[in-house]
């Protein structure tokens, strides 16, 4: 459909085994708009961060369509998807990823050392990004002179230095304190207010409630695809879906 960011239609994917082919995503169909903010939820094993990978051009389906950005995956060059991956789309992850022996204004300019725009310009946008998140203050430190919340920061400010419209995270609240968790959250929903698409990968439900939109995965199929708030409550205000749902686990305290 034209206009989405990301349109995936009949997506499988299986990895080779000396059994067989494993499936680990199974008839995955799913369209993302431009601005939309998107959560995605499962079980360990359920294929949500296999998904991801394919979404990051990290990886390829078995078969299916997934088309980025008005164009299909499967023509572009190595070159391109290169490009896709320094340019259209920003990667945050759980582990920060940060380079420790290089300074924070370094370790956000590293994407445009890929483009080749020259130091002092990365080094300016670098700064620029630091200041949005917060840190600016802190461009000549090395990361171990912060907290993990901090690092994270510096993290979302190397994934916007090349301008993306489309952001991943995957579990980016995972090694974090809830305050500092809430605090992540709060600058996500800002860059999507900012008009960035944003896709997150989480397991824990009320990091799941800042998104506008729940996907949730099991057995690598896509079972549900809705408005946040509908999981959220019902008429009542109470919760219409418990943690254990939204997560696709089932079982009772019996």
């Amino acid at each position: 459909m034209a206009g989405n960011v990301i349109q995936v239609s009949g997506l499988d994917k299986a990895y080779d085994t000396p059994a067989g082919p494993f499936p680990v995503l199974k008839d995955v169909n799913l369209a993302i708009a431009p601005g939309e903010f998107v959560a995605i939820m499962g079980p360990s094993g359920s294929g949500k961060s296999t998904f991801m990978n394919i979404l990051g051009c990290l990886d390829r389906p078995s078969r299916g369509e997934y088309v980025l950005d008005g164009k299909a995956v499967s023509t572009m060059s190595k070159d391109d998807l290169a490009g896709v991956r320094g340019g259209l789309i920003g990667f945050v992850f759980q582990g920060f990823n940060l380079l420790p022996r290089i300074s924070l204004e370094e370790n956000v300019a590293l994407p445009l050392v890929y483009g080749r725009v020259e130091k002092e310009e990365r080094l300016r946008k670098a700064r620029v990004m630091l200041d949005k998140v917060g840190l600016g203050q802190y461009a000549k430190s090395l990361p171990n002179r912060i907290s993990g919340g901090q690092q994270q920061r510096v993290a979302i400010a190397r994934a916007l230095v090349n301008s993306p419209r489309l952001i991943l995270a995957d579990e980016p609240t995972g090694n974090l304190d809830t305050k500092t968790s809430e605090e992540i959250m709060a600058l996500f929903e800002e860059l999507n207010r900012e008009g960035i698409t944003i896709v997150l990968v989480t397991h824990e439900p009320d990091i799941a409630y800042h998104a506008k939109r729940l996907v949730r995965f099991r057995d690598g199929r896509i079972v549900h695809d809705g408005d946040v708030s509908q999981a959220r409550h019902d008429d009542h205000g109470e919760p219409a879906i418990s943690p254990s749902t939204l997560l696709g686990t089932e079982g009772s305290l019996s």
